[in-house]
């Protein structure tokens, strides 16, 4: 159901007041997606499966039940990386890889001494 004309100004009105009390937060919100979330979780439960690997490898010499902690922790994180995957969808992953394209993720890595230096070279 649309809304009325009174019902619109007024949700305007919050919306006009909400980005002049606080532009910063309101910035924020207007940036952050859902799909920001899950590819959030999916970059931590990929850091995860790296981390049990290794932990699987390094206890695989103490014990082989020690190692299965190991094993049990990257399976947890792909169960995790593939719920999230699927979560996002293909509109979610080709959001992420724009924004990435763009250069949005990586702009405190990008912004820095040698890649202007690197891009003046160019």
């Amino acid at each position: 159901m649309p809304l009325s004309e009174d019902e619109q100004r007024i949700l305007s009105q919050i919306e006009q007041q909400f980005y002049e009390s606080d532009p910063a937060f309101a910035a924020t919100v207007r940036e952050t997606t859902l799909y920001r979330h899950a590819f959030r979780r999916v970059k931590w439960a990929a850091l995860g499966l790296v981390a049990g690997l290794a932990f699987l490898v390094a206890t695989l010499q103490i014990h082989v039940l020690v190692s299965f902690i190991g094993f049990v922790i990257m399976l947890a994180c792909a169960f995790i990386i593939e719920r999230n995957v699927r979560a996002m969808g293909r509109v979610g992953l080709e959001q992420v890889t724009a924004t990435f394209r763009q250069g949005k993720l990586r702009e405190g890595f990008g912004s820095g001494r040698f890649t202007q230096r690197f891009r003046k070279e160019e």
